[in-house]
């Protein structure tokens, strides 16, 4: 059995227009399929009004309780079911859901080395027979970027990486082709230049990009995770722009193809 997991960036999340049609293209796939959606800038909008201190390292959030607070109710709460409701309104029946919901996934809070980042998690383990169920009872789990640890936390955690860890335990029953949706085409070689789309990318080709810095910042966890993703069982991943999906997923050729 065939099963898609598509993450979505925040950028796109953050572009009515963008969000609209990737959300419509969505809900047109057949067969089983899951989605798990990054946070964008409203909670940092919300962090505002709520006078909560917004406090980045190297582009990721340090997730203080108040931070914490903001994050749960904004990816779990608004930005999760916005998306549910755009998806039922397409005739997709979305479930959203958080980490916390069903014990679906478990993580723990990130140790400190250099940088506390507080209340950030690392998934320990993801309930695959659950998910099975949802699928099952032909529901399609809607993921907020958020976990639970064992002392009853939420912790804020990266998409690319819950994706990645889904895709993983999934891949057990499921055929898993796993999708990296953002605002470009693809990983560029040339960040400039939308068009520069690495089509292919090995393990030694993406080491020479990183070498020579072509490849940097917030692009190498997403490719870190995509390898690990294809190391840990799964069957196909692509990085490619969010109006690409129905493209990406028949035809497996759009944007960059991750291969071991």
């Amino acid at each position: 059995m065939k099963l898609n997991i598509i993450k979505i960036g925040g950028n796109v999340i953050d572009n009515p227009r963008s969000c609209k049609q990737f959300l419509e293209d969505f809900a047109a796939l057949e067969g089983s399929k899951i989605l798990i959606h990054g946070g964008g800038k409203v909670a940092t909008k919300i962090a505002v009004k709520l006078d909560v201190e917004t406090k980045m390292v190297d582009g990721r959030r340090i997730t203080d309780l108040p931070m914490l607070e903001v994050v749960t109710m904004v990816y779990g709460g608004l930005v999760n079911k916005q998306i549910v409701a755009q998806l039922q309104a397409l005739g997709c029946n979305a479930l959203g859901l958080t980490g916390a919901d069903g014990g679906v996934i478990l993580a723990k809070k990130r140790a400190v080395k250099d940088i506390d980042y507080g209340y950030v998690g690392d998934v320990e383990k993801v309930n695959a027979p659950l998910i099975d169920n949802f699928l099952k009872n032909e529901l399609t789990p809607i993921f907020a970027p958020l976990t639970f640890d064992k002392e009853g936390n939420m912790l804020n955690t990266n998409a690319d990486t819950q994706a990645s860890s889904v895709a993983v335990a999934m891949a057990e029953q499921y055929e898993v082709n796993l999708i990296y949706c953002f605002e470009k085409k693809g990983v560029l070689s040339n960040p400039d230049d939308d068009d520069s789309v690495i089509p292919q990318l090995t393990p030694s080709i993406y080491a020479d990009y990183k070498a020579s810095g072509v490849i940097n910042a917030g692009m190498i966890p997403k490719l870190d995770n995509a390898f690990a993703a294809l190391q840990r069982g799964v069957a196909k991943v692509t990085i490619c722009h969010a109006d690409e999906l129905k493209q990406a997923v028949a035809e497996g050729t759009r944007g960059t193809q991750i291969i071991l």
